[in-house]
């Protein structure tokens, strides 16, 4: 497989834990705030969440390695891709969650929210689409054009998110953030009406994935294709986070009291998203098109998975937590971790072709993913390390200590 057919496509912190009747508690048994008593001052850590985010950011990971060594029109590699779209749906129902956990008995003062959250993503979104600008710039056999020509073509990319293929992720976020005092105005409705709520945003997210899937004519798939940067197309895993969120308690408890479901609702969402997508092939659809992320087969599948990596993140976090140091140094670094793996694969690209020539697959995907996941974090560590480490990584820099 030579490299013009390769495609790239678009410690937790341990704390003494109190006993209680013999038994330790962990994090993800928390005390429901009955009315009239004082709220916490500040929400519980979740470890589940830690692991959630491990496994989740482990998987972006592999499906942009997958797309980056396998052809485009493949369809084995088309199908196992299908099922890893879960990541963004995934990750946009946790940063609701998130939020919403931190603020569900607490006012948001919209000026102070958007001071302290917008920095922290928008900073490190401009400073990388400025890199991936220059990284094409540098990389493309194109001739490099006008200044004025490269600078309009960089408004476009903050604009749009367009710069590298994963940077529409941080726009969505802004756009999270921006309407995140909106959606707290909402919060004692979906506290007493969650399934009304949730069926409605339902509806919308199948006619948006209908029409996202199979545009009318007229438009094409190139326009509707520009609201994959919008939060239109994930507003119900968001609502679906923030609605775990006010009902915390009761969902983590019927999580882990029927993980048999749980497990079931799984295997029959995964069935039905590679069906759809086989289905779609048979009927003539290009594999890339049918695996697309918006297809409305894949929604109980994300549904589904969004469930079983919670309980399999709290079933984690109630056990003796082996790995909790690897987990939360992980977690430390998992948004470098996103902003940086797409710059390892491109200069892994080399290795790739040398493998792929020589072995084919899948071998190429097996080197590559390992290799990918080490240089990523080897080019995170450097980064957190320099003085600007914050416009990087969005972390404080770390210390370099002179003994190291």
């Amino acid at each position: 497989m030579g490299g013009s057919q390769l495609r790239t496509r678009a410690w937790h912190h341990e704390r003494q834990r109190p006993r209680e009747h013999g038994r330790t508690m962990t994090t993800t048994e928390i005390p429901l705030v009955r009315s009239g008593e004082p709220a916490p001052a500040r929400s519980p850590h979740l470890r589940q969440l830690d692991a959630y985010r491990v496994v989740t950011f482990a998987l972006v990971i592999l499906i942009h390695v997958i797309g980056s060594t396998t052809y485009q029109q493949d369809i084995v590699a088309d199908a196992i891709q299908t099922p890893l779209h879960l990541t963004r749906e995934a990750f946009f129902a946790l940063t609701a969650f998130v939020l919403v956990f931190g603020y569900r008995d607490r006012p948001v003062r919209t000026g102070k929210f958007w001071r302290r959250r917008f920095p922290l993503v928008a900073v490190p979104y401009v400073t990388w689409t400025v890199i991936y600008r220059v990284y094409s710039l540098i990389t493309s056999e194109q001739p490099f054009g006008s200044a004025g020509a490269q600078l309009r073509t960089l408004g476009l990319d903050l604009l749009t998110g367009n710069a590298w293929y994963h940077m529409y992720f941080m726009l969505v976020t802004l756009q999270v953030y921006l309407l995140f005092p909106l959606l707290a105005t909402m919060f004692d409705l979906i506290r007493r009406r969650p399934w009304t709520v949730l069926a409605v945003s339902g509806a919308v997210q199948v006619a948006v994935a209908i029409f996202m899937s199979y545009p009318p004519a007229a438009l094409g798939y190139g326009f509707v294709s520009n609201f994959f940067a919008t939060f239109l197309v994930y507003q119900f895993y968001m609502l679906l986070g923030a609605a775990a969120a006010l009902h915390f308690e009761a969902v983590h408890a019927w999580l882990r009291t029927h993980a048999r479901w749980v497990l079931l609702a799984m295997a029959g969402g995964l069935a039905l998203a590679e069906a759809g997508y086989f289905v779609s092939v048979r009927f003539g659809e290009w594999p890339e098109m049918a695996s697309d992320a918006f297809r409305p087969y894949l929604i109980p599948w994300f549904v589904a998975v969004i469930a079983g990596i919670y309980l399999a993140g709290a079933r984690w976090a109630e056990s003796s937590q082996r790995g909790g140091r690897f987990v939360s140094w992980a977690v430390n670094r998992s948004f470098a971790v996103f902003l940086t793996h797409p710059i390892a694969i491109a200069l892994l690209d080399p290795l790739f072709v040398f493998v792929g020539d020589r072995y084919g697959a899948p071998w190429t995907t097996l080197v590559a993913y390992p290799a990918t996941v080490a240089l990523t974090f080897a080019i995170v560590e450097v980064l957190r390390r320099l003085p600007w480490s914050k416009a990087l990584t969005g972390r404080a820099r770390v210390p370099v200590r002179a003994s190291a």
